[in-house]
């Protein structure tokens, strides 16, 4: 099986190409080999690469840059992920197409099922799912969309790398405590992905995350209790809660996000046949992984 994957230099491409079944071949392209706001590049690419499926990682993630380039966000959103389902379908493919919960507005007020009516409150949840809908119109029972949430890992941007500088070199640190979610491995939703990848039957709207909810101000607590049990810091400082309101006047973001964003599993892990961890017991794993691989060291 020929598998290509999108956004090959990022956190959820990395884990992919690390964790590549038996029997596939993959191959990684990041944004300087396919950029998706290149149409003539993203066809071109799937011709010579000709996949059986292809997944795409790629995506535009600045939640508040969005606000002010908007273009930029839907080309990378929207508009590519429309030209690799017009390219796959060419080939006779599979498109996987990764998204978010920021799809949903978050006042549910419990989980979100896969067909819950979304209600983006912001231009990247906006981007994304328009990037969704063109996918499941052009490619059918060929399309698979992935939605996730609060995605890190060992390397590249995220909270936890974030959180671990910060609580080396300041006296405490703020955390919105009113945004409940759930933290998601890079390695976990990688093993989705290639378990929907290699099941030719799978087709429509899939989510997944690891287990349970947490608050990012919950996440925090355990990055700092979890990290000064491996050593990666060395110090215990002040952790406050504080609103969405809050962080909103001490901060220029004034992006709305999702209070309650957190995804319904059942449908997927019947559909794919796994289960996941529970999210702190990945959050371990992962900070296993930076002992390993080279500490912390105090820097992201």
């Amino acid at each position: 099986m020929r598998i290509l994957i999108t956004g090959s230099s990022g956190q959820l491409g990395r884990a992919l190409l690390e964790s590549v079944p038996e029997g596939v071949q993959a191959t990684g392209l990041d944004r300087k080999r396919c950029d998706l706001a290149n149409p003539e590049e993203i066809r071109a690419v799937v011709s010579e690469h000709r996949p059986d499926v292809l997944i795409n990682a790629a995506a535009y993630t600045g939640v508040d840059a969005a606000e002010s380039e908007r273009d930029i966000a839907y080309q990378a959103n929207a508009e590519g992920p429309r030209t690799l389902a017009d390219a796959v379908a060419e080939m006779h493919g599979r498109l996987i197409q990764i998204s978010t919960d920021f799809v949903f507005s978050g006042d549910q007020g419990c989980a979100y099922l896969p067909d819950a009516p979304t209600n983006p409150l912001n231009v990247y949840g906006a981007s994304k799912r328009a990037g969704e809908e063109f996918v499941l119109e052009r490619l059918g029972g060929a399309a698979v969309v992935i939605r996730t949430a609060w995605i890190y890992s060992s390397n590249g941007s995220n909270f936890v790398r974030t959180m671990l500088r910060l609580m080396s070199t300041r006296d405490s640190v703020s955390v919105v405590s009113d945004q409940i979610g759930t933290p998601t491995w890079a390695r976990s939703l990688a093993k989705a992905v290639w378990a929907a990848s290699v099941r030719p039957k799978v087709y429509g709207i899939l989510q997944w995350t690891d287990a349970g909810v947490a608050s990012w101000y919950d996440f925090a607590v355990a990055i700092q209790e979890e990290a000064l049990a491996r050593g990666l810091l060395t110090r215990s400082i002040p952790i406050k809660p504080i609103s969405t309101a809050e962080y909103a006047r001490q901060s220029p973001t004034k992006v709305a996000r999702p209070a309650l964003s957190v995804l319904d599993l059942h449908s997927t892990k019947e559909i794919l046949g796994i289960e996941p961890l529970h999210w702190r017991a990945n959050l371990r794993a992962m900070l296993d992984e930076l002992v390993r691989l080279r500490g912390f060291g105090g820097g992201a």
